[in-house]
């Protein structure tokens, strides 16, 4: 199969890349960022944007059978307005392409914070469910968006198989998502009282749900999970970092200061309350078995991810 990714250079998306190139896939990607090394491993990139006119030459020219779009953002990585044209305006530029070019099949690759964490919310999210508290923290209204138009293909373009994946966070060696981020520092803060479940599932098992989705040819909208949901203090514990409570009014100014990550003032509530799915449906279409335990991927990023000492020098 001919598969094309846009936002192949992120580090999940290489792993998907490399993973389905050694299957027998014919692997190609677009993305502003570079990867040296793909030429040699047999993978063409080419550098653009997907809402670009360049981008849209690829996909005439490639001719790819399925496109896995992993070009999104997260207020981690880019803020403000350049994420919201990334992510909604990027994703339609995609869906364009595939429609205009003959494309047969797209995963869309979303997030599982799509639910919004409220304290009236389910414990258990299917798909069925509304986004929630966007009010709370609208840098996720982009993503949010980017997700309920990729699902609109499933009756825009109903010749084209379309998937749309929701993902849990993720944690690799060393990990390149929302989640590493917010444990890259050695103070991990959480709020006073609460102490929220966190679905985590481990990067080599992310890249395997994918590949599971795109050979097996799922259509529909799909909740990805791996192991039990565990508490964010355990997480924190385990992964060699000292968890910091204090009251929310007070987290909130020390938000970037004092060693502690920089969040929005919404994403408090993904401290305060749990965002967790129900994968059952993706289990039923596709089989899919996680290889790491939580245990196993809270230790691999521990090592991967050792806590510089005071001073920051390395050991």
């Amino acid at each position: 199969m001919r598969v094309l990714i846009p936002g192949i250079s992120g580090g999940i998306a290489r792993q998907l890349a490399l993973h389905l190139h050694a299957r027998g896939h014919q692997v190609a990607g677009i993305d502003t960022r570079p990867w040296a090394e793909a030429k040699e491993a047999g993978i063409q990139v080419y550098r653009g944007d997907v809402r670009k006119r360049a981008a849209e030459d690829v996909f005439r020219r490639w001719r790819p059978e399925a496109v896995v779009h992993m070009a999104t953002v997260t207020a981690f990585t880019v803020p403000g307005k350049e994420r919201g044209r990334i992510n909604l305006d990027g994703t339609k530029a995609v869906f364009d392409h595939c429609a205009a070019h003959g494309v047969k099949q797209v995963l869309f690759v979303g997030r599982h914070t799509f639910y919004g964490a409220a304290p009236d919310s389910p414990l258990y999210h299917s798909e069925d469910e509304p986004p929630r508290a966007l009010e709370a923290i609208p840098e996720l209204a982009d993503l949010v968006a980017a997700d309920l138009y990729a699902a609109t293909a499933l009756w825009r373009l109903p010749k084209m198989t379309t998937a749309v994946l929701r993902l849990p966070y993720t944690l690799g060696a060393p990990g390149t998502g929302t989640l590493s981020s917010f444990l890259k520092g050695r103070r991990v803060p959480l709020v006073l009282g609460y102490d929220p479940l966190f679905h985590v599932l481990q990067e080599e098992d992310v890249v395997t749900a994918l590949t599971l989705a795109l050979e097996k040819q799922v259509r529909g909208l799909f909740n990805v999970a791996g192991p039990p949901p565990i508490p964010l203090s355990v997480i924190v514990r385990e992964t060699g970092r000292r968890a910091v409570p204090l009251p929310a009014p007070l987290l909130s100014m020390l938000l970037g200061r004092a060693g502690l990550p920089r969040l929005s003032m919404g994403a408090l509530d993904h401290l305060r309350f749990p965002i967790v799915v129900d994968n059952r449906r993706f289990l039923d279409a596709t089989g899919f078995e996680y290889r790491h335990s939580v245990a196993d991927s809270l230790r691999i990023f521990r090592e991967s991810s050792p806590i510089l000492p005071a001073g920051g020098q390395g050991r």
